[in-house]
């Protein structure tokens, strides 16, 4: 079971991620727990890097790089040693200096361990899973997230596999990561396929645009049909219909004409876990809020939050 505050218990990126928005001056903390769930002893080290959004992915930087974030986060240990099927916890504190700029920083927390090399070999394995951080920092409230879904173009690769590209915008002034799916509709005798879940890794900084991606059977027909896309980023969702038909192998379709636009919620199942198994090693993220300012009021309640 993860803890989350209330303002995000139903946002699902704040329960895989360090996600939130920040005053300069306030320390938070978050408990990881990892666990090993090889027959063997190991050593973890768990330690802070740096990471960057660009290129409509969030990445990692190499080995223990450094940034500003990473200078911010502390851990109450920075190497644990676990038994077969053993488990611990650690605290990793983020303490935000008073005189930190406005603006929202990337990191994650590193949980890796080293496989010793096989017999005659001279190379090391290193497996490490990591919980990512996006940490805004600001006065006041918390800039808004929100995204465009822009064109919808059809395709089918020279092997004859249909696909739909879908051009989205970030509106807002938060990171998101998104997820969804596409349905069709409409099609020939009336025929109905998906949905198809998009493809996942899309992360697009503020003001930055890219591409999700579904892919469809290679028997699919080349329709007409109606192709429903659902996308999601947390809490924020977004939908277009749009009237598509998929050209012949190895050729772009064109644009798709949107027949509407879908801004109200909807749901769709997690495509996959937010964190990463590796050699057996799982980290969980227990939320908690320690506030660096006098309180003002009676604590925020504090509820469980699924897995």
């Amino acid at each position: 079971m993860l803890e989350a505050p209330t303002e995000r218990r139903a946002d699902p990126r704040a329960l895989r991620y360090i996600v939130d928005h920040l005053p300069p001056g306030t320390t938070i903390k978050r408990q990881l727990l990892i666990v090993n769930r090889t027959d063997q002893t190991r050593r973890v080290d768990v330690y802070p890097a740096a990471a960057t959004v660009e290129g409509a992915a969030f990445r990692f930087g190499e080995g223990r790089a450094e940034n500003e974030l990473t200078s911010w986060v502390t851990l109450d240990e920075r190497s644990v040693q676990l038994g077969p099927r053993g488990e611990t916890r650690v605290r990793a504190t983020v303490t935000v200096p008073p005189a930190a700029s406005r603006g929202e920083r990337y990191g994650v927390i590193w949980a890796s361990t080293t496989s010793p090399p096989r017999a005659g070999g001279e190379i090391s394995q290193v497996h490490r899973v990591g919980v990512r951080m996006y940490l805004d920092v600001g006065p006041g409230g918390e800039p808004a997230s929100d995204f465009s879904i822009g064109e919808v173009r059809p395709a089918r690769s020279p092997a004859g596999e249909p696909s739909l590209t879908v051009q989205v915008t970030n509106t807002g002034g938060r990171a998101i990561d998104l997820t969804g799916a596409v349905a069709l509709t409409d099609g020939p005798a009336g025929s109905r396929a998906g949905p198809f879940p998009v493809g996942q890794g899309v992360t697009l900084a503020p003001g930055a645009s890219g591409q999700v991606i579904a892919r469809f059977p290679a028997a699919l027909p080349n329709g007409p049909w109606k192709a429903e896309v659902n996308l999601e980023s947390g809490l924020v969702k977004r939908g277009v219909t749009a009237q598509i038909t998929f050209p012949d192998p190895g050729q772009v379709g064109k644009q798709g004409s949107v027949v509407s636009r879908i801004v109200s919620g909807w749901t769709v199942a997690a495509a996959g876990a937010g964190l990463l198994l590796v050699v057996g090693l799982a980290v969980l993220v227990r939320r908690s809020r320690r506030s660096g300012r006098p309180p003002t009021s009676q604590p925020r309640e504090r509820v469980p939050a699924g897995r």
